[in-house]
């Protein structure tokens, strides 16, 4: 059946549903305007001629008079109904053209109703954004085809000029100056970023109010060198709060989220950091951060390593005054301990991420659910039914497993650890070796803290289109090195994300160039970093306020009480209650009633 048939039918029915005593809501009346006019004279003559014919019918029904009754009100008499043929000769490109029959059958033509126009709207638009904006807009447009090869400069927001933060001098509203970051006029954005973490890390504001008066980090300087995020700020003033002076770099040049950092310059905060830096702006920041004169940092907070390979490799006479190290990742972990083994670490060292309330909260849970944002964000994937493999079934391999297989991903294991393999067997999971299910998996994920976990001969290997990422704190999981070569194009198609493109015009989608993928592209659950966070400031007190010989030169676990009052502080959230023992039962156990509960032995 035809549209136009349908539309006669349908015109029909609404005349025989009219009654006959009642008046009908007209359009509002329309001004006609120079908008209006000039269409009108630009409309095709065929157009016009039907309109004129219309207007000058004999049975046209005249229009009301000015000033009688309601103007917003038409007589019964001068109702409107679609007609077929109107409808049919309609043109919505056009500036309306559909006619409406009157009660007696004449045709007059609706009001003109006023169109969009897309000339005008793009000029509207052009004024609307500032520079900041049509750069944006006119880059993305740009890097989608025209971006031969990657480069960190990619990755940097945009803003008011291409200017790096290190020819900038910036200063705050105070007068302050020693920072470097991308734009200070960010700060009260960056300011509701950290309001709005503050809500969802409760343990942190927990213990800013309660050690606040005693100040347990008075006299401490301490220089860190971790994400710079809203949560990371939130850490950043408690330690303030508690009587810390700091400086502060980003470990991952991507995780920077500039607006934070502006904030905490604003605020008084030394912070050297950017998104997109490059490799040498990454070494450049952190020793701003620690060769400054007249100060001397007593505490490090380092999440890899990087902050303390430097001073260690430039300035290792300022181990003298520090009292101690924090670090926790599982790269920078590893690394103190080579040192210790080596017998070079000359100062006590918290391992952080050991910790229970780090490795079982941070990165098991975090990466449990921002893994799935991280890989959506950038490639719009559907997990369902696809073939991934995770190399590693870590605490942060478990995660991101997990995620995947409630999903409705198939899910494969690669794993080194018998017993850790065994787990993944028993969660469901298939154990294989990566060059088994290279050529047919659809997503690769790294997250195991080695080097050279895929390699070249994997890549080439791979499918049309698979995804390749990384989880672990460092880019060496994945051989980005060996894919800059000659016979491969790479080719810009998102913010971080890279198409390496085969001569034989197979790709594969590289995501953050190999770095971490969940802070690198996306955010990370503010109420799980709370928990990390909090394990941090206690390890920092702990270290910083014990009695000279409880610590040697060597890396130590939190303590398991100090554990337990991370967790106990964030219960509340949920109006959790905890059972207490009786004196017969803390007896029975051989237990102190305040715990700790269990030995540190114990593996939860």
């Amino acid at each position: 059946m035809s549209v136009q048939v349908v539309a006669a039918k349908m015109a029909e029915v609404e005349l025989k549903d009219v009654s006959a005593g009642k008046a009908l809501p007209a359009e509002s009346p329309v001004t006609p305007t120079s908008e209006d006019k000039t269409l009108a004279r630009n409309e095709p003559q065929k157009e016009a001629g039907s309109s004129a014919a219309a207007a000058t019918s004999p049975t046209a029904e005249p229009s009301a008079k000015a000033g009688e009754g309601n103007r917003g009100l038409l007589t019964p008499s001068a109702a409107k109904m679609p007609q077929a043929s109107a409808l049919k000769h309609s043109d919505p490109q056009q500036n309306g053209g559909d006619a409406f029959v009157n009660r007696d059958g004449t045709v007059a033509e609706a009001p003109r109703m006023k169109k969009i126009q897309f000339a005008d709207q793009k000029q509207e638009f052009n004024k609307r954004p500032s520079k900041i904006g049509r750069r944006s807009l006119s880059r993305s447009i740009s890097q989608s085809s025209t971006d031969s090869y990657s480069s960190a400069a990619s990755y940097t927001d945009s803003s008011d000029d291409e200017t790096s933060p290190r020819d900038k001098q910036q200063k705050n509203s105070k007068g302050n100056g020693d920072f470097c970051i991308k734009n200070i006029k960010q700060a009260d954005f960056g300011r509701r970023e950290i309001e709005i973490a503050e809500q969802e890390m409760p343990a942190l504001m927990a213990l800013r109010k309660r050690a606040q008066g005693e100040k347990p980090l008075a006299g401490a300087k301490v220089v860190g060198c971790t994400h710079i995020t809203a949560q990371t700020a939130v850490l950043m003033e408690t330690l303030s709060a508690l009587g810390a002076q700091c400086r502060w770099a980003a470990c991952n040049i991507y995780s920077t989220q500039n607006e934070v950092a502006a904030a905490l310059a604003e605020g008084g905060f030394s912070v050297f950091a950017w998104k997109g830096e490059s490799e040498d702006d990454f070494w450049w920041c952190i020793d701003r951060c620690v060769n400054v004169e007249g100060w001397q940092p007593n505490m490090i907070l380092d999440d890899g390593g990087d902050l303390t390979h430097w001073i260690y490799k430039k300035y290792p006479n300022m181990f003298k005054k520090i009292k101690g190290i924090v670090e926790e990742s599982v790269t920078g972990v590893h690394r103190l301990y080579q040192l210790s083994k080596a017998g070079k670490l000359c100062v006590p060292a918290m391992n952080v991420n050991d910790s229970v309330t780090k490795q079982k909260f941070d990165n098991l849970y975090c990466c449990r659910e921002s893994i799935l944002d991280g890989l959506k964000r950038t490639t719009d994937v559907m997990f369902g039914g696809k073939q991934v493999v995770v190399c590693g079934y870590g605490e942060v391999g478990k995660g991101c497993c997990a995620a995947l297989k409630a999903m409705g991903s198939i899910v494969y294991v690669t794993e080194i650890d018998p017993i850790c393999a065994l787990q993944a067997c028993m969660d469901g999971f298939r154990l294989v070796k990566l060059n088994e299910v290279i050529r047919q998996v659809d997503i690769v994920i790294t997250c195991t803290g080695n080097k050279n976990v895929v390699v070249r001969e994997h890549l080439d290997r791979m499918k049309n289109g698979c995804i390749v990422c990384n989880m672990g704190h460092s880019n060496t999981e994945i051989d980005v090195a060996s894919l800059r070569t000659p016979e491969l194009t790479w080719e810009r198609v998102r913010s971080q994300v890279d198409h390496i493109i085969w001569p034989d015009a197979k790709r594969i989608v590289l995501l953050a160039e190999g770095r971490l993928l969940n802070l690198s592209c996306s955010t990370v659950p503010t109420f799980v970093l709370s928990i990390t966070a909090t394990t941090q400031a206690l390890a920092l007190i702990e270290l910083y306020n014990a009695p000279e010989g409880r610590y040697k030169q060597d890396v130590y676990l939190l303590p398991k009480k100090m554990d337990e009052y991370v967790a106990s502080l964030h219960l509340p959230t949920f109006d959790a209650h905890l059972t207490e023992l009786t004196d017969e039962q803390a007896k029975y156990l051989g237990l102190n009633k305040n715990g700790p509960f269990k030995p540190n032995y114990y593996r939860y």
